[in-house]
């Protein structure tokens, strides 16, 4: 199954794919079905993966066939986020594209890297069988990725709950590009992709969906505060917003 399918409104449990011995804390289970509730508006507004004419302008301008993404909404991309990440890729032309969390992102990023000179991109994510159909999805329309199914392990840096097992990752990174893993695991969880963010080059651009829910809100205020020297801002453009932050030196 990939995001091509029809889907449902909430993410797949990733709470039992952490490692031996790991268990969420009653706390963080408690905080985590509060945040829900105040989360509830931006979660039903996400519903609308984006207007099916943003859609179609988006598959036109990568000329990919009108089917290719038949299933946007609940916790995919929206047009809004896969729209930004094709501007920024035609403009800066990133050599290195790194995603946390694959699906209908994977095409839009690998197909927009094939047109705007042959970048690479790596993806992570969580559940192998999600990797291993991505992948073939993406081949079905002649694109290819280094897709990587990514165990889940105590997240670094003092962050909640579970992050990716991000080892052997470029030194470099042109765009990062991060949805996922999921906020049920805890809505604070995307805070620690900032591990990565020394590997980011200058005028290299760190994407993160959902920017507007107000669990990424605290995250992208302890940004700020820990990396001055990258320039974030949220665009509130689509159903979700996208934070969006740019190296500066």
């Amino acid at each position: 199954m990939t995001t091509r399918e029809a889907t449902g409104f909430l993410p797949r449990n990733d709470v039992r794919l952490g490692p031996d011995g790991w268990r969420q804390t009653l706390r963080d289970r408690a905080f985590t079905i509060l945040w829900g509730a105040i989360q509830w508006p931006w979660l039903a507004r996400s519903l609308s993966g984006g207007r099916r004419a943003d859609k179609d302008a988006l598959l036109a301008r990568l000329d990919l066939p009108a089917d290719a993404l038949p299933n946007l909404g609940s916790w995919k991309a929206d047009t809004g986020l896969l729209h930004l990440v094709v501007d920024e890729i035609e403009a800066r032309r990133p050599a290195v594209v790194v995603e946390l969390g694959a699906g209908a992102s994977s095409l839009i990023v690998a197909r927009a890297l094939q047109l705007n000179g042959g970048g690479r991109l790596v993806s992570l994510d969580q559940h192998g069988d999600f990797v291993a159909a991505t992948r073939d999805w993406l081949r079905e329309h002649g694109l290819d990725a280094d897709m990587r199914a990514a165990p889940l392990v105590p997240a670094p840096g003092g962050w909640p709950a579970l992050w990716y097992d991000a080892s052997d990752l470029p030194d470099r990174i042109d765009l990062l590009l991060i949805d996922g893993p999921p906020w049920t695991l805890h809505p604070f969880v995307r805070g620690a992709a900032e591990i990565l963010f020394d590997r980011l080059s200058v005028g290299g651009a760190v994407m993160l969906d959902d920017g507007a829910r107000p669990g990424e809100r605290v995250i992208a205020a302890r940004w700020r505060k820990r990396w001055p020297q990258i320039d974030f801002g949220l665009v509130l453009g689509g159903r979700k917003g996208t934070l969006v932050g740019r190296r500066m030196r």
